[in-house]
C-alpha cells in the first residue's frame, strides 16, 4: 500500500461563481444566460481538495472574509477532511470570489479574480502555520496570494527540506532569484507565456519556454498543455506526456486538479513520470463534470478509471 503523503496548500479560497452561455453581452447589452452555479474555488483551495480526495493528509493555510462566504469556506475545508486550523477569518475585508464565464460551445473559460481576504495570506501567516508546514511532505503554492508571501514560503520550504511546488496562477511576471529553490514550476501555456514572453501553442513551443525556465535556475518544470497533455523538463532531457481523450464539458479548475493530484502521486513514491502521466488522467477526466472542487474524483473512482485507461 503507498504511504499516505501529507500535502500542506498555501495559498487562496475564493467563491466560483459560474455563467454558462454560448455568446457575451456587448457593451450596454444584457443578455439571459443559460444556467449559474456556485461553489467553493480559488486555486489553492482546489488544489488542497483534488489533494485530499486524491488520498492525502491535507492542511490549508489561507485567509477569508467575515462576510457570507467565509465560514462557509472553513466549514467546506472541515467537511472535506482538511486541516483548517490556519484558514483565519479576517474582518474588514471581503472573501476572495471569481466570476467564471464559461463558453458551451468549446468549454473554455474566462476567469475574473477578485482576491479580498487572500490578500491578507503574508510571510506571518506562515511563520503562525510554522509547527504544521513542518510536517508536511509537500508545500503547494499559487499566485493568488501577494508574491511576497510566495517566495518567504519558498524559502522556508527550502530550509526545512520539504518538496514545494509553485503552480504560477494567474501567469504573471517572476523574480526568478527567489523561485530557484523550488522543486517544481508547474504552469499552463499561458502561465508560462506570462513568465517567459514566448508564446506557448505547440510541444516545440513549450520546450522552448522550458529551455528558458531551466536556464534561469528552475530544477523541473511541468508545462500543462490542455488536450496535448504535459511537458516535463529537467536538466535530464525534456519528455512529453500525452493527455488522455475525454468530452470536456468545463475546463475550470482542471490545472488545479492536476497540481492536487501529482503532489499526492509524488509523494506517494511513484517515479515522476508515471505521477504526471496520472496527473494527466485525473485533470483529464475533471474537465468531464461542471465546476471545480465539485467535478474532481475521488480516489477510488480515479483509481478504477486508470485500471482502464491507464
Amino acid at each position: 500500500m503507498a504511504k499516505t503523503s501529507h500535502v500542506a496548500v498555501v495559498g487562496s479560497a475564493n467563491i466560483d461563481l459560474t455563467t454558462f452561455n454560448d455568446r457575451w453581452p456587448r457593451g450596454g447589452e444584457t443578455i439571459f444566460g443559460e444556467r449559474f452555479d456556485i461553489g467553493f474555488g480559488g486555486k489553492g483551495a482546489n488544489q488542497a481538495v483534488a489533494a485530499k480526495l486524491c488520498g492525502a493528509d491535507v492542511s490549508m493555510v489561507a485567509c477569508v472574509g467575515n462576510d457570507l462566504f467565509g465560514p462557509s469556506t472553513v466549514e467546506n475545508f472541515k467537511a472535506q477532511g482538511i486541516n483548517a486550523e490556519h484558514v483565519k477569518i479576517v474582518e474588514g475585508v471581503s472573501s476572495g470570489v471569481a466570476p467564471i464565464f464559461v463558453d458551451t460551445a468549446s468549454g473554455q473559460n474566462r476567469i475574473l479574480v477578485v482576491p479580498g481576504a487572500n490578500n491578507k495570506v503574508l510571510p506571518a501567516t506562515v511563520d503562525a502555520a510554522a509547527d504544521r508546514l513542518k510536517t508536511a511532505d509537500c508545500i503547494v503554492l499559487q499566485f493568488e496570494i501577494p508574491l511576497e508571501t510566495v517566495y518567504y514560503t519558498i524559502r522556508f520550504a527550502h530550509e526545512n527540506g520539504i518538496r514545494c511546488i509553485l503552480n504560477p496562477a494567474p501567469g504573471q511576471p517572476v523574480d526568478m532569484s527567489q523561485v530557484a529553490n523550488l522543486d517544481y514550476f508547474v504552469p499552463n501555456e499561458t502561465e508560462a507565456e506570462a513568465v517567459t514572453g514566448i508564446a506557448v501553442g505547440s510541444v516545440d513551443d513549450a520546450k522552448r519556454c522550458a529551455e528558458k525556465l531551466l536556464g534561469a535556475g528552475i530544477k523541473r518544470v511541468i508545462i500543462t498543455l490542455g488536450s496535448m497533455g504535459s511537458l516535463l523538463a529537467g536538466a535530464d532531457g525534456m519528455e512529453h506526456v500525452p493527455a488522455f481523450e475525454v468530452e470536456a464539458v468545463d475546463t475550470t479548475g482542471a490545472g488545479d486538479a492536476f497540481i492536487g493530484s501529482f503532489s499526492v502521486f509524488l509523494g506517494e513514491g511513484l517515479e515522476e513520470k508515471d505521477a504526471v502521466r496520472r496527473a494527466n488522467l485525473y485533470a483529464g477526466l475533471s474537465t468531464t463534470g461542471v465546476g471545480t472542487q465539485k467535478s474532481f474524483l475521488d480516489r477510488a473512482a480515479f483509481d478504477a478509471a486508470w485500471a482502464e485507461r491507464g
